[in-house]
């Protein structure tokens, strides 16, 4: 009898191992799975295949294009111009680091500016499509120390809050101290402790304002309940492939990241302003942009509804072609031509990303040393459609 138990006893503690290892083994599974899932990058539809005559054709105008705004290898950047997802042409000259001498490549991440915007736009658009968030929900709902009732998730995104600039009202004396760097929760604070008044009455009227998409990432953080930074590669990079891009941490890449450069090459400094996300702070390269673009316009990836609401204009109070839409500056002509874009520029930085769904063309140019000519890239659009941009005889297709 006391064998018999002891074998009951050891057959049970093998079966309690044995069901002890499939459920191990099917967490696992569940985890692997789970991991492959957001790690897996979205196959995104391209059109159809470009002839190589018309990338001939196309790419001869574009070279021209840029031998005449950049000659004798003056440009320091990367630049590209693809159509159906196909590049046509792409160029990257310069040096990514002037002290150490390395060269720009297309692997190389450069701070896209304002151009970070329309990604930061882009997770809000995808987390109002998931039903975490509401077009129209008031910002008080969700940050609690907000204290401008009226501001909405909408307005943030539009730039018709009111709200004042950060960079200039932690200027005056008594709001902050600018030996301390400064981060989107510090003008959060500010604005609910120090008094910071609207500009004007919310929704009344435009005015671009980094502040709005400071506190765009805020509510990112809020509702992931992940850092803007990780809350971006999931929802973004990761699934669209862009394996260059990444948000800028302070403490973290402030010495490693690409330096920004004035004309001479001299380095621009980093500065108090430099830990604040949401506005700028992303750093990719054109071919990590092109992949945004696609993904932005495939409703694989974001709800076309969303998209067309993101893609109208919403200041209307004068009449006029240039107006803003949910992180997107476009130019709406007369003719019902839209034309949609939006530059960059922080530091040395400089950048322009244009997109034209109509055409399925991407036009991307980004600098780390300062380059105004960077923003003339959108005459290039003429070369696709009817877009009443000026290119000299040598620019146009031939």
């Amino acid at each position: 009898m006391i064998f018999i138990k002891k074998a009951n006893i050891l057959q049970i503690l093998l079966l309690l191992l044995v069901l002890s290892s499939c459920k191990q083994k099917n967490s696992s599974d569940k985890e692997t799975s789970e991991k492959a899932k957001n790690d897996t990058i979205l196959q995104i539809k391209q059109g159809p295949e470009l002839t190589s005559a018309y990338i001939a054709s196309k790419s001869k105008s574009i070279e021209h294009f840029y031998n005449k705004n950049w000659p004798n290898k003056t440009a320091n950047g990367g630049f590209l111009v693809a159509k159906n997802g196909q590049i046509i042409f792409e160029k990257y000259e310069g040096l990514a680091n002037y002290k150490e001498k390395s060269e720009m490549t297309s692997t190389t991440p450069l701070h896209v500016a304002s151009v970070s915007k329309i990604i930061t736009a882009t997770v809000v658009l995808k987390l109002i499509s998931e039903n975490k968030l509401e077009l129209d929900q008031k910002v008080n709902t969700i940050l609690k120390e907000f204290p401008y009732p009226d501001v909405t998730v909408r307005t943030l995104l539009n730039h018709r809050t009111g709200l004042r600039n950060y960079a200039y009202f932690t200027e005056k004396k008594g709001i902050w101290d600018r030996h301390k760097i400064l981060t989107n929760q510090d003008i959060l604070t500010i604005m609910a402790t120090k008094g910071i008044d609207l500009e004007f009455r919310t929704d009344s009227r435009f005015s671009y304002c980094n502040t709005n998409y400071a506190m765009l990432a805020l509510i990112i953080e809020k509702v992931t309940g992940l850092t803007y930074k990780d809350a971006m590669t999931k929802m973004v990079f990761k699934p669209l492939g862009m394996t260059n891009t990444f948000v800028f941490e302070y403490e973290k890449d402030k010495l490693t990241a690409t330096p920004s450069y004035k004309r001479n090459f001299a380095k621009v400094n980093l500065d108090y302003l430099d830990a604040v996300y949401g506005d700028k702070n992303i750093y990719s390269t054109p071919r990590d942009l092109l992949k945004f673009d696609m993904g932005r316009n495939s409703s694989a990836f974001l709800d076309s509804k969303l998209l067309k609401e993101a893609n109208v204009p919403y200041s209307n109070e004068y009449k006029g072609t240039k107006n803003y839409g949910l992180g997107i500056r476009m130019i709406n002509w007369p003719t019902g031509k839209n034309f949609y874009f939006h530059n960059g520029w922080w530091h040395g930085n400089t950048a322009a990303f244009i997109t034209l769904p109509d055409e399925s063309v991407t036009i991307i140019s980004l600098s780390n040393k300062y380059d105004k000519k960077v923003y003339k890239v959108k005459n290039l659009a003429a070369l696709f459609g009817d877009y009443p941009f000026k290119l000299s005889d040598d620019e146009k297709e031939e």
